[in-house]
């Protein structure tokens, strides 16, 4: 199946940009074929934006299947904390890249198949997760989490009711203490910190 969980995505280069203002603050991004949300910012990583705690973020962020960049730079914009962005597609990447520079951020941005080349522990890893790419990887994101988060480090992710949120919420009490933080218009914003 051919999606934006794809290393190297076939489609045609189709490059735009958009503009969107968050919070008071206006972004410029660079989409293309083969990424997630290419024409707009989708309304799950909106809502999930102005759900995290951004004044009580700090230390080491890790923005895990970053896309062409929303989440990562809206945190580095916003904050001065060391942002990590890595995706599997190599055109999300080269986008993110492209975007952190447009938009006047300092990011960490690297290829990596979920953790495969992760070395370091965060405080926040923030996800929008490929819901197309299939449980194994969804839940290989959620779970390992746990390996690469500090003490009391926090997990974020917004999904929707109708792509299986109360299983996942459900799934991920067993390992961790979750909260609903937000919910709007079938999307669920969720935070999960690991169980001592």
């Amino acid at each position: 199946m051919n999606h934006y969980f794809n290393n190297n995505p076939d489609s045609k280069s189709n490059k735009k940009e958009f503009n969107i203002i968050i919070g008071d603050i206006k972004y410029t991004f660079n989409t293309d074929n083969s990424v997630f949300s290419k024409n707009y910012l989708d309304y799950g990583t909106k809502l999930l934006l102005k759900s995290l705690p951004i004044k009580k973020i700090k230390g080491q962020i890790l923005d895990l299947g970053c896309g062409y960049g929303p989440i990562g730079i809206y945190i580095a914009k916003n904050t001065k904390v060391k942002v990590h962005m890595v995706d599997i597609n190599e055109r999300a990447l080269f986008l993110a890249k492209e975007n952190s520079i447009k938009n006047d951020v300092f990011t960490k941005v690297y290829f990596s198949n979920i953790y495969d080349n992760i070395n370091d522990r965060f405080d926040f890893i923030i996800t929008n997760p490929p819901i197309r790419a299939g449980k194994e990887v969804v839940y290989k994101m959620l779970f390992e989490a746990k390996n690469y988060l500090k003490n009391n480090g926090e997990l974020w992710l917004v999904v929707r009711k109708k792509q299986g949120a109360e299983t996942i919420i459900r799934d991920l009490k067993t390992e961790y203490r979750v909260e609903i933080i937000n919910k709007d218009k079938g999307y669920c914003i969720i935070k999960a910190i690991l169980v001592d």
